[in-house]
């Protein structure tokens, strides 16, 4: 396990795992959702059909089944989270600050199985995901049993931490106004393979800090694997269609985190000059 309690900062972040979606407050009826910018890691294509097949009453019930007195006050994962959002904070800080620029941090949500946002609703069948709305991520944490289940990636605390630094990377793009005007699949997978690229520089602002043990990274970059379209295509399908990709190969989304992780410089992650 890296060593996360060598990272001091930290970033904002909301636990309402023990919360039910109906104490929320607000409709969470399906109508009417908007879309979030990033899509699903489990499934390719448009969002939305992801978003149609959502029954907020199932989840409701699932939730009050659950023992969710785990999640009071401040726990491991939370703080977990916290580190990986706080440090991510502190480099993008400082690029941001290098150009002249003024860095905004995002918030993170933990939920589990269904909650609201300022995209509408945030479930845990979508997988984490960014809103630009609200700027806000928003993870269920469960999804990382899919990762593992699912897509066969090996787990653990760094490929989490990936994971959630990706998601920064898309809400990076939105404080740089590089995220607008989407109009293609190519475009959709050059966001995607720089939110990698991000989440390298990223782990990157870490290699020095004795944070990561030896070979640690190593789970980064089989979760970046894991999650390609073609890795996803075989694995649920047992094909591999490249025309609905929407988030790149698995070697290109490895080879973007290494470019991150290698260089740790904003110019290293523009893909839209290199694919």
């Amino acid at each position: 396990m890296a060593l996360w309690d060598k990272i001091i900062s930290r970033g904002n972040v909301e636990d309402r795992r023990g919360l039910s979606p109906a104490s929320l407050g607000g409709g969470l009826g399906i109508g009417g959702i908007a879309l979030v910018l990033a899509f699903t890691y489990l499934t390719s294509g448009d969002l939305s059909d992801v978003l149609t097949q959502i029954d907020p009453a199932a989840l409701t019930q699932q939730q009050s089944q659950e023992d969710t007195s785990q999640f009071a006050g401040e726990d491991e994962y939370e703080v977990f989270a916290s580190s990986v959002v706080g440090s991510s904070n502190d480099v993008w800080n400082r690029i941001f600050s290098s150009e002249g620029k003024t860095y905004n941090p995002p918030k993170l949500v933990l939920f589990r199985n269904l909650t609201e946002s300022g995209c509408g609703n945030a479930s845990s069948q979508v997988g984490p995901h960014y809103c630009t709305l609200d700027s806000t991520i928003y993870l269920d944490e469960t999804f990382f049993e899919e990762l593992t289940t699912r897509l066969g990636a090996q787990g653990g605390d760094v490929a989490e931490a990936y994971v959630i630094a990706h998601e920064v990377g898309h809400h990076v793009q939105n404080e740089l106004g590089t995220n607008g005007g989407v109009s293609s699949s190519e475009d959709s997978i050059n966001l995607e393979l720089q939110a990698d690229c991000f989440a390298g520089i990223w782990a990157n602002s870490l290699r020095d800090k004795s944070v990561f043990e030896a070979g640690e990274i190593g789970e980064a970059m089989d979760a970046a694997e894991a999650v390609g379209d073609d890795r996803i295509q075989e694995k649920v399908t047992g094909q591999v269609n490249p025309e609905s990709w929407t988030h790149g190969s698995s070697e290109q989304r490895v080879n973007w985190f290494t470019k991150g992780f290698e260089a740790g410089s904003l110019s290293s992650c523009d893909t839209f000059k290199e694919n």
